[in-house]
């Protein structure tokens, strides 16, 4: 299911997105899914029309400053361990499906 989008189309199929995470949607699920995916897409479209020229980029609503830190080495979680929660393993290994098409 190879589509091409674009940031400047004004739809999206639903389905298509549907397809990329997986997901089996029957008619009703898509339809409804789609009629909000339209509405988000919609406003979205008026987002860009703002004029945001002057306006500073602002990238934390929490109002905290000062909250990044480096990251520091923790406790890992022991192999055999992370092997057990895997839903496949082959070889000491995550066994992942391919989602590359």
């Amino acid at each position: 299911m190879a589509m091409n989008f674009s940031e400047t189309a004004d739809r999206m199929d639903v389905r298509y997105v549907a397809a990329l995470a997986r997901i089996s949607l029957d008619g009703a699920e898509a339809e409804e899914l789609q009629s909000q995916l339209d509405g988000i897409l919609a406003y979205v479209g008026e987002l860009k029309k703002l004029d945001v020229e002057g306006v500073p980029a602002f990238d934390d609503a929490s109002g905290v400053e000062g909250a990044w830190h480096e990251d520091e080495p923790g406790e890992c979680l022991p192999h055999d361990v992370a092997m057990s929660l895997a839903p496949l393993e082959r070889h000491g290994q995550f066994v992942v499906p391919k989602i590359i098409e």
